[in-house]
């Protein structure tokens, strides 16, 4: 009889086993078997735990989720003014949880898993509508009638930023991302300071 307790600990090994894998093999293309076998158990526990390699895949997509909200949250806790919260949006888009080889990987590949998984696209629309959201509410104060337009640009923006960094050898690099951003909300709001 396994030990009470065990299942949240396993099932959290399992989902940041399917991270890694995703983001070794650059695809969905990972089996129950790769997945275990990094989580240090067999594949006939992960089925137990989830099902199957879909429900295992959108477990790790709401664990991804999740530490990005988490930053999100934190960033925006300590932020003072809307141009502050703006900035804390975005470089938490591109904190080193977020923004690392793995998550990126993971992200592209669950924006695949969301063309033909409902639960995935509906995941993916939460998080949209969250940072749109968060950013109009920002945005809102320095430019009043343009917010919603620069937020959209803003998430295209962080969308093709992410899915450059596939293209790119080597560690990802935050700064540069977050500077790329910066100058278009400067070129977008006189005012704004980096």
């Amino acid at each position: 009889m396994p030990k009470l307790g065990m299942e949240p600990i396993r099932k959290e090994a399992l989902v940041k086993a399917t991270i890694v894998e995703i983001g070794r093999t650059g695809s969905l293309d990972v089996t129950v078997s790769q997945i275990a076998k990094r989580a240090g158990m067999s594949s006939a526990l992960a089925h137990h735990y989830f099902g199957s390699k879909e429900e295992i895949f959108l477990a790790a997509m709401r664990h991804i989720l999740t530490l990005y909200g988490a930053e999100v949250r934190g960033a925006l806790a300590v932020a003072q003014g809307p141009r502050a919260r703006l900035m804390a949006v975005l470089h938490a888009s591109f904190s080193p949880s977020n923004f690392r080889r793995e998550a990126v990987s993971a992200w592209l590949n669950f924006w695949v898993l969301a063309q033909t998984v409902p639960q995935a696209r509906r995941l993916l629309a939460v998080y949209q509508r969250r940072l749109h959201s968060n950013l109009v509410s920002s945005l809102r104060p320095l430019s009043p009638d343009r917010a919603p337009e620069i937020a959209n640009t803003l998430g295209a923006l962080i969308d093709g930023l992410y899915l450059r960094e596939v293209l790119k050898s080597g560690a990802p690099d935050p700064a540069a991302s977050v500077a790329v951003l910066a100058d278009y909300l400067q070129s977008q709001i006189r005012d704004m300071q980096p």
